[in-house]
């Protein structure tokens, strides 16, 4: 599972929008445009924009339903987008540690430098 930041991906999730489509389908399983569209304050072809996002970027999927699609969040793909997420966050803790570190030997020495 690569952890390598996908812009796209996260272009597509940074939408509260579609952050919020997305939770609707894992907390209630597959819906449509028309089932969504009831639950969110825009309009069922503005939902149907944002799922053809999410569908491009494979974090969720359609499968035909009469005149409607089906829509499912694809586990694998938002697994993977926790992944990014989580290495974005090690790296970003990371860097802030050894901004820390350089910022409390700057105090150190403007102390010790007081000092003399």
């Amino acid at each position: 599972m690569s952890t390598e930041v996908d812009d796209e991906l996260w272009s597509a999730i940074g939408d509260p929008t579609r952050r919020t489509m997305i939770d609707l389908l894992l907390a209630d399983g597959p819906g449509t445009a028309t089932s969504l569209s009831r639950r969110l304050p825009v309009t069922r072809q503005a939902v149907a924009k944002h799922l053809a996002v999410l569908d491009r970027v494979g974090l969720i999927h359609g499968e035909p339903a009469g005149r409607e699609r089906h829509y499912q969040v694809d586990e694998a793909q938002l697994a993977r987008a926790v992944a990014q997420l989580s290495a974005v966050g090690a790296t970003w803790d990371a860097r802030l540690r050894r901004i820390k570190r350089i910022a409390e030997a700057i105090e150190r020495d403007r102390h010790h430098d007081d000092g003399d």
